[in-house]
């Protein structure tokens, strides 16, 4: 709770000296844990194609808006395939990169694996996890979104290679990609909606209401949850680096099984149009 309080307390003066150009231009295509854009992303191949031959195309920045995964899907893949296509799109800030593949990874809900040892027997994550830049993994429903270690490298195309491998590996092995132990423990939506609620009234506005800020729960899907940012939070310049570092710290802390957190703010239309 000190936590969150002195980390909010101390985003007004961060917005006051926050230039836009600090904020990263993506490389090549975009995205976000989630964080997304419309689905423009670039293929990184199929099941014709060898990793060497995974293509990696650029395009312009887009609006920094959400894409869910059953959205994804839509337009981004010939319907007629039966191979394994995978679309990459890195963030705007280029410290993570969502893979959506042409197909279901994780039905109706999502795991965030933060290490290792938490991608035990989930066949996926492991194999993910092997690649040396590789620091967490989230998958939700058809996407694999993946933040790097090293934060200032903003060119994807090696990594993202390596990672379309990866997974398109671990689908063709038929194995587990999510331990049974994993989907066994994730909880009704209900419960996942009284505890994130519960955290948000407790800690999370508590904390940014010292500048003007707040944070409501849209809504509940699965164990992914869906947020949105309001008064001095709306386009704040800071609003990412308190989505990733308090509000997700916050949810996961008090509900282990919350998987991908979305939000929904309109960023450009808040008070502190940062993102316009």
């Amino acid at each position: 709770m000190n936590f969150i309080k002195r980390f909010f307390s101390g985003m007004k003066q961060e917005d006051e000296v926050s230039e836009p150009a600090k904020v990263a231009t993506p490389v090549s295509t975009t995205a976000s844990e989630s964080v997304a854009s419309e689905p423009t992303a670039s293929d990184i191949g199929n099941t014709e194609a060898t990793a060497e031959e995974e293509r990696f195309a650029d395009a312009p920045p887009a609006p920094r808006t959400i894409l869910h995964a059953p959205a994804a899907k839509q337009g981004l893949f010939p319907e007629s395939s039966d191979g394994i296509l995978i679309k990459a799109q890195p963030s705007p800030t280029g410290d993570q990169c969502m893979f959506t593949v042409n197909q279901v990874l994780m039905k109706d809900c999502s795991w965030y694996f933060d290490s290792f040892e938490s991608a035990a027997e989930s066949s996926l994550a492991e194999s993910l996890f092997s690649l040396e830049d590789v620091e967490t993994v989230l998958v939700c429903e058809a996407t694999v979104t993946v933040t790097r270690k090293d934060k200032t490298l903003v060119d994807w195309k090696p990594l993202a290679k390596e990672i379309g491998a990866a997974i398109r590996n671990a689908v063709e092995e038929g194995q587990s990609l999510i331990a049974d132990k994993i989907i066994s423990t994730i909880p009704s939506e209900d419960v996942i909606r009284e505890g994130i609620q519960k955290v948000i009234d407790e800690e999370v506005n508590p904390g940014v209401a010292g500048h003007g800020g707040q944070i409501n729960l849209l809504a509940v899907k699965g164990n992914s949850v869906t947020i949105q940012m309001g008064g001095g939070c709306q386009g704040c310049s800071a609003a990412d680096l308190t989505l990733k570092q308090g509000i997700h710290t916050s949810f996961r802390k008090a509900v282990p099984e919350v998987g991908a957190i979305f939000d929904e703010t309109d960023h450009t239309a808040g008070l502190n149009p940062f993102f316009s």
